[in-house]
């Protein structure tokens, strides 16, 4: 959930692709979208059997978004690294937000489903692609908040894993900005609070060779078209790395502010090798 927009300090323009990279854009972007399209296929079959039989709890049709995420990961040639425990039992993920590539990432390791502002539903594709794979849409709106609770709170007792960016909006990649600690709200509630726990991400991207550190970083009024041209006209990729930090139980914690402090230290360590490795790189 991107809002507000994060500005920071304007990325150079993307050059148009020359003819090697509009044919790579071809076979990326034509691989890419079939496999979208197949698995968001596959997905709505298997709903047609796994919903009479178990409702919300969705045992199977979220592998199949976890496997067009690993084939999307093949197809643009970017090398994915995990490190880190996954997490057991019920409870939220909350990571740094870089790029539309994390949904990509982030689904690739586990079964989460995201927590998104309501206007992503609203979108063309994208948001049908969301609605697919199980996003939960919230409203900005103070008015919602209790139903807003509500929400998060049967999905959470489905045994879904939440996943959301409390930073609230995209960045550079280069830094990590403050966590709002408003979703945490949710995980205080009496039937969660003794239940949930919560796991931080650090979400790492590194550029291709020679290309700008801020590579892959979707942020400010970046146009979304441009940007997607970029990656898959790339003649060399990056790698994005995953640091999965220990999960803490939400009863350690007294409110959602101590919370939320907590994993945003714990996403910030997993990023400090990486702000250094990043002002050496723009000096050179």
């Amino acid at each position: 959930m991107s809002d507000p927009t994060w500005m920071g300090e304007p990325a150079p323009e993307a050059r148009p692709p020359g003819p090697a990279g509009w044919v790579r854009v071809v076979l990326r972007g034509g691989l890419l979208g079939g496999a979208i399209l197949l698995g968001l296929g596959a997905k709505a079959l298997v709903r047609l059997v796994e919903r009479p039989l178990h409702g919300e709890d969705r045992p199977w049709s979220p592998w199949i978004t976890q496997a067009v995420s690993r084939a999307a990961f093949g197809i643009l040639g970017i090398g994915l690294h995990v490190k880190g425990p996954p997490m057991t039992g019920a409870g939220a993920v909350v990571a740094n937000h870089t790029s539309w590539l994390d949904i990509f990432a982030l689904n690739a390791r586990k079964n989460v489903y995201f927590v998104s502002k309501a206007e992503v539903a609203r979108w063309p594709f994208i948001g049908w692609m969301a609605r697919a794979t199980g996003t939960l849409f919230i409203s900005r709106d103070p008015r919602d908040a209790a139903r807003q609770k509500r929400l998060f709170e049967e999905r959470l007792l489905h045994g879904h894993r939440l996943l959301f960016f409390p930073e609230g909006t995209s960045t550079d990649g280069l830094q990590v900005l403050p966590f709002k600690s408003t979703l945490f709200a949710a995980l205080f509630e009496p039937r969660l609070r003794h239940l949930a726990q919560v796991q931080a991400v650090s979400v790492i991207y590194r550029a291709p060779p020679g290309a700008d550190p801020r590579f892959y970083g979707w942020w400010g009024d970046m146009g979304f078209g441009p940007h997607l041209l970029q990656v898959l006209a790339a003649p060399r990729q990056g790698t994005v790395e995953l640091i999965y930090h220990a999960p803490v139980r939400v009863d350690d914690f007294p409110n959602r502010k101590s919370l939320a402090r907590h994993v945003e230290e714990q996403v910030r360590r997993g990023h400090a090798p990486r702000r250094v490795q990043s002002r050496l790189d723009r000096r050179v």
